[in-house]
């Protein structure tokens, strides 16, 4: 199924090279050259998906994922030039769902590009029979609907936020590795590290958590992973 695609990278022929790839796979595609022009093209018509350069003139990459992620669960995939891991998980904390290195193979961006698009439309598709909300005491997540609230307050969520929810959820108690939630999120490559869960799990604290430096909802099994509450003796033994 083709998608629309915006491609916001400052070096023309890169970004004439990508779209080609996309366009090859039947996608549709608009490309700009700097950050402003991203943030208007996403406000006139809304892409399925945007392919984000960090280094761009007039806004960055990253400030044009910051300004998006705060108006919209948009998917988000990042390149950059920057290769250091303190880099990568700057762009996931601002909100972006996936994360290149240049140079990079555009084959695997193309299957990144799948990933991320065939994951925006599990989300979007109506199942076929209704799936209830799940539920961690006050914490409840509503995967038809895309939805998460705590104590019935609305909290929102990135794509890759709902991703770690949706999965803890699903059995609270239950301790997750971050290879496990990594699977979920992304699957294994070169780039994305087990540092990238816990910058999810951070994120996720400042919206869940009465008060995310002592959370009682998603927990911290040292040396293992993370796991939901199931009761209180959960916080209680978490200390």
């Amino acid at each position: 199924m083709s998608a629309y695609v915006l491609v916001a990278e400052d070096d023309v022929k890169q970004a004439e090279l990508i779209r080609r790839y996309l366009e090859r796979e039947g996608h549709e595609v608009v490309a700009v050259h700097d950050g402003r022009a991203a943030l208007e093209s996403v406000r006139r018509r809304a892409p399925d998906l945007l392919v984000l350069d960090v280094m761009m003139p007039r806004v960055d990459g990253l400030d044009v994922c910051r300004v998006l992620r705060a108006e919209s669960d948009l998917p988000v995939l990042m390149l950059t030039a920057r290769s250091t891991e303190d880099d990568l998980l700057l762009g996931l904390d601002l909100g972006a769902d996936d994360y290149m290195t240049k140079p990079y193979s555009p084959r695997e961006l193309m299957a990144r590009v799948r990933t991320l698009l065939r994951r925006a439309r599990t989300v979007a598709a109506p199942a076929t029979s209704p799936v209830p909300a799940l539920r961690a005491g006050a914490l409840v997540v509503d995967p038809d609907r895309h939805e998460v609230s705590v104590d019935g307050v609305p909290v929102e969520c990135t794509p890759g936020e709902f991703a770690v929810l949706e999965l803890l959820v699903t059995q609270p108690g239950r301790v997750f590795t971050r290879e496990q939630i990594l699977a979920r999120l992304h699957g294994f490559d070169r780039y994305i590290t087990s540092r990238t869960v816990d910058v999810h799990v951070m994120n996720l604290r400042r919206k869940i958590e009465p008060t995310p430096r002592r959370p009682v909802r998603l927990l911290t099994v040292y040396g293992v992973g993370y796991k939901l509450a199931d009761d209180r003796r959960d916080a209680r033994d978490a200390g």
